[in-house]
């Protein structure tokens, strides 16, 4: 046995032997590569979106992120880490894209360009990421509770990391009883360089001053835990007006309140009440979350004029549930009852977002309300139907529900099930021609908020100058239909389709169509269904067509431009070929029947059934000549779905050999290919002499899921198992396997499960390149059932894959190929004709407090409710040119200094500097609300930091006595003046008093203490002495009810 192997190996011609290819195809010659990608990625999982521009990004799993711009303008961008993404945010009108990916990494991508820029690696783990747009600087939470400052540099853009921070024990104070995590940084509007709003995971929600580096407000925290007596947590928040003096905030157990807070009008008057932490929100929002145990997981509030303002609301769960996303109407009007708007979905969501159409402010607004269900697909609603139909909820006649609209690839009203790829090398292409400029704007987008023409087909005048295309994309469908498509462009131009079954029957069958074939010369179209129904379609020359042409047919009207002839064969159509003369067609079905027909006919010439004991389908059928026994035989070359090969007489149907080829372990076979090399040869004109020579090396190329094989053709015609090549798959399944040629050299594209593509010479199977598509998702279809991912390839290496509606990959093999028009124009979202750095103001009217607002906040107020004024946006130019000084600098040095070090700071050092700020005296001026809220919170700690310091001063006492003994003879040495100083008892000049400072201290914290002590006592005999006063009046009224 292990003698014959060693004379099979040598006896195995090696490349360029035989007359196949005198050098072979190399390395050098190939570059795969994804050149397109068209639709909504697999695995998507956030959106983002830039106003400005109108680009949105979807975020994948994967490390993939898809832009769409206007025009139908596509690009992917791809991560060096496969990781999913935690933020997504644009730098508006900067051509910046960041994405903060699950590892803490900070990615700053250049749109204009495509590339990645920068990436920033953070040490701590991520917890909320926000931009402050027309600016340069972002807000980094993370979940030990600091905030950090960062800047993007724009040249070279990379991201600084600034002086300025914001540590836990200044916003959230020194008592954490929960997670501590800060879940939303939010700019509080009209004030967005002042202050920022500072959620924590806990239930804290601070205001904090830039400017001034502290806090001036707070609202629920451990209070509002307490109050309701349940645990909770923070899971999302936005502002709820338009000048933020209201915020949502979504927590774990399906809560939804609307917190106040001091805004810009009222910011001092609100600072100087009494009421220094809110405990009570203003209201709660009763959805049915709560009774679902829904956590709240987004919120997204949106201003508009009149009552449309209105909370969109998302909720958390594997389940599929009515009130998974709601619109609530929002705003200073909204009264006690709830007007809201429950979506209907068929899966849950994972985001949403809410994209504009009008690139102009004069134009009708167009709105479109996207959500990114779980499975990766993309639903759109109509805005303007939500706004409408909750304004008009309440009157006589309401609107009809919003529409839900899936978004998919545009045309393809039903699924792909058959596919062919046809491409013309003749035909030079032109990136300049005017013609498919207009065309690619004119045609549907795939995002629905753009207004175009949806129906291209039912009106294809404009495509009739089409007479000749580079790129012919075939496709048939689930409901009978076949569609010719003009692929020169990255996206579907629809060129021609056909609904007729037969001579007089115009209507779709409703069978989906499972092959096609094409030839281009002989304008014959074959098609064949499940229910194994063929149809012959013959097309009619179109007057001016040039010779040379696939797609020289004729016209669009129905029934003019082609005949149809039909035929019934056993099973559903797996293959069909035709001969080199163009007389008769050879169809393979599942049921393992062969049958001939003369298309002329069309008559049935001949049927055979092919058995086998695992499956009998015939994937594969070539015509082909060989020499057998020293004549010219016409063959034809059959490969099934077991893997087995044979040859029967294409003449009359007959096995030439009793024996299958098939190897000992058969997996699923994908691909058959006679390898004579007449294709490649007619190419260049090849002579009789080299044709008769390939007869006689011809290699049949079997390629399955598990390995690929390579057989000599006389072998096979005699049934005799010659393995001259093989190769087997270890790491995953192939899925696709097809020739491609370049010149007079041929090659093997291998595609697999997991997206790997390999480029293998032939007949050797040696490996040129290999690559990943990323993204790519293929599963093995059932028993029974159409695959969803449809992929083909061309004869010049060109690749196409279809992911069912949602997306397709374009890939070229060849290096240098030039496979579409207008590339660079379709992939270039950012629209350099927008001046960069443009601010556009909000506009921010009054807020007026009516509704179930207003009761609120007049009682916490103590009926002093002022009617806010108006607010002007701030001069962003002169406030970023302020944060450039104010975040340069460090406004915390020690926490600073510890956070470099890796130190936490202890909660003694800031008790010891928080005792020093009390003031006991009765003081009229107005103070800052930081200060009487620490000093109202604090006061039960004073007493232990005491101790703690007189503790830590004993220790230090002890520590310096030690230091100085051992220093002294030291001293002695080098310094004879600090000698005689301590010798008359005074202290050297190099000795530090931090002892008597620490002991002058203690005795003032000491008599601060005794003050606050009676201060408390005599609060605590007036609340005595006004409890007795009140029950007191209690009795007296109580006494007169009953003698009245």
């Amino acid at each position: 046995m292990f003698v014959k192997k060693l004379v099979e190996k040598a006896s195995i011609k090696k490349p360029g032997e035989g007359g196949i290819s005198s050098d072979g195809l190399k390395s050098s010659d190939v570059d795969p590569r994804v050149v397109f990608h068209y639709g909504i990625p697999t695995g998507s999982n956030m959106f983002a979106y830039d106003p400005i521009h109108k680009i949105l990004a979807i975020s994948t799993k994967d490390g993939r992120i898809k832009l769409y711009g206007k025009d139908n303008s596509q690009a992917l961008l791809e991560s060096s880490e496969a990781v999913p993404s935690k933020f997504l945010q644009f730098l508006q009108n900067e051509g910046i894209l960041l994405n903060v990916t699950s590892t803490n990494r900070i990615e700053v991508w250049d749109i204009d360009k495509k590339l990645l820029s920068h990436v920033h690696v953070c040490k701590e783990e991520i917890t909320s990421f926000t931009v402050m747009q027309h600016s340069s600087y972002m807000y980094v939470g993370d979940s030990a509770g600091n905030v950090s400052v960062l800047k993007i540099d724009l040249e070279p853009c990379q991201i600084v990391k600034m002086k300025y921070t914001i540590p836990l024990s200044a916003s959230h104070g020194n008592e954490v009883s929960g997670d501590p995590a800060v879940v939303h940084i939010l700019l509080q509007p009209t004030a967005e360089s002042k202050r920022i709003l500072i959620v924590f995971r806990d239930g804290l929600i601070m205001l904090w001053d830039i400017r001034e580096s502290k806090s001036v407000y707070a609202a629920g925290g451990k209070m509002l835990q307490a109050l309701h007596q349940e645990s909770k947590q923070v899971t999302s928040a936005c502002w709820a007006c338009p000048v933020g003096s209201k915020v949502a905030v979504g927590y774990s157990n399906g809560d939804i309140f609307i917190w106040g807070t001091p805004s810009t009008a009222n910011l001092k008057s609100e600072l100087s009440s009494d009421c220094s932490i809110q405990n009570t929100p203003i209201c709660k929002l009763n959805l049915g979350y709560k009774l679902e145990k829904i956590p709240i997981a987004s919120l997204r509030w949106v201003y508009a004029e009149g009552k449309a303002s209105r909370l969109y609301i998302r909720g958390s769960s594997d389940l599929v549930s009515a009130n998974l996303v709601q619109v609530l109407v929002l705003n200073e009007h909204t009264e006690s009852r709830t007007i809201k708007l429950a979506l209907n979905l068929s899966e849950p969501c994972i985001d949403m977002e809410i994209i504009s159409s009008s690139s102009e402010p004069s134009k009708h607004k167009q709105d479109v309300f996207l959500l990114l269900g779980k499975s990766g697909h993309v639903y759109a609603y109509d805005d303007c139907q939500i706004e409408r139909y909750l304004l008009q909820y309440q009157t006589r006649s309401p609107p009809s529900l919003p529409k839900e609209i899936t978004v998919k690839i545009p045309f393809f009203d039903s699924s792909i099930t058959a596919v062919k790829l046809i491409t013309d090398s003749s035909y030079m292409l032109s990136s300049s021609d005017e013609d498919y400029i207009l065309l690619s704007k004119s045609i549907p987008s795939l995002l629905p908020s753009d207004a175009k023409t949806k129906d291209v087909l039912s009106h294809p005048s404009h495509l009739s100058g089409f007479a000749k295309v580079k790129n012919l994309y075939i496709t048939g469908h689930g409901d009978g239909a076949i569609n010719f498509w003009d692929l020169s462009c990255p996206f579907f131009i629809p060129l021609l389709s056909i609904k007729q079954q037969s001579e007089n029957d115009f209507s779709l069958s409703g069978i989906p169509l499972t092959a096609l074939y094409f030839d281009g010369n002989s304008r014959v179209l074959v098609s064949g269904d499940q229910s194994g129904m063929v149809r012959i379609f013959k097309f009619k020359s179109e007057p001016h067509a040039t010779e040379n042409s696939f797609m020289s047919f004729a016209g669009m009207k129905k029934g003019s431009s082609h005949s149809v002839k039909v035929i019934k064969v056993n099973g559903a159509i797996l293959s069909l070929n035709v001969s080199h003369t163009l007389r008769h067609l050879a169809v393979g079905s599942d049921q393992g029947y062969i049958t001939l027909i003369d298309i002329e006919g069309p008559t049935v010439l001949y049927e055979k059934h092919i058995a086998s004991e695992i499956c009998s389908g015939i994937i594969s059928m070539q015509f082909e000549t060989c020499n057998l026994h020293g004549f010219e035989k016409n063959v034809l070359v059959v490969a099934t779905k077991d893997s087995s090969v044979l040859a029967l007489d294409s003449d009359n149907g007959n096995t030439l050999s009793a024996n299958t080829i098939h190897p000992k372990k058969p997996s699923r076979a994908l691909f058959m290919q006679v390898l004579d090399g007449q294709d490649a040869l007619a190419a260049r004109g090849a002579n009789p002499a080299e044709n008769s020579m390939l007869k006689q090396s011809s290699a049949v190329l079997l390629c399955m899921e598990k390995a690929a094989y390579v057989y000599s053709l006389n072998h096979v015609v005699q049934g005799v198992k010659k393995v001259l090549y093989k190769k087997k798959f270890h790491s995953s399944s192939c899925c696709f396997a097809s020739t491609f040629y370049n010149g007079s050299d041929v090659g093997l594209i291998l595609l697999f499960t997991n997206g790997k593509m390999e480029i293998r010479s032939l007949p050797e199977l040696s490996l040129l390149k290999e690559t990943s598509i990323r993204g790519f998702t293929y599963a093995t279809p059932k028993p029974k059932s159409l695959s969803e991912s449809l992929i083909c390839a061309s004869w010049d290496g060109e690749l196409v894959t279809v992911n069912g509606d949602q997306e397709i990959f374009f890939a070229s093999i060849l290096l240098e190929k030039n496979f579409f028009r207008l590339l660079d124009t379709v992939t270039q979202v950012y629209d350099q004709t927008i001046p960069q750095g443009l601010v556009y103001g909000a506009i921010v009217q009054n807020e007026k407090k009516k509704g179930i607002f207003s009761s609120v906040l007049k009682d916490i107020k103590g009926g002093k409710s002022k009617q806010a004024h108006d607010v002007k946006k701030e001069d962003t130019r002169e406030s970023i040119e302020k944060l450039s000084t104010i975040f340069s600098n460090a406004n915390f040095p020690c926490d600073s200094d510890d956070n470099s070090n890796n130190h936490l700071g202890k909660e003694e050092d800031e008790d010891e500097l928080n005792i020093d700020d009390i003031d006991l005296e009765d003081n009229t001026e107005e103070k800052p609300k930081e200060q009487s809220m620490f000093a109202t919170l604090n006061k039960q700690k004073l007493s232990s930091s005491f101790k703690a310091l007189k503790v830590k001063f004993k220790q230090t006492k002890v520590k310096n006595e030690k230091s100085n003994t051992k220093e002294e003879p030291q001293d002695d040495k080098s310094n004879t003046v600090d000698q005689i100083k301590k010798r008359y008892g005074f202290s050297s000049s190099g000795e530090t008093s931090y002892a008597k400072l620490a002991e002058s201290k203690l005795h003032e914290n000491l008599k601060k203490l005794q003050g606050i002590n009676l201060r408390t006592t005599e609060m605590q005999d007036t609340a005595r002495s006004f409890s007795s006063i009140a029950k007191e009046m209690l009795r007296t009224a109580e006494n007169d009810k009953r003698s009245s």
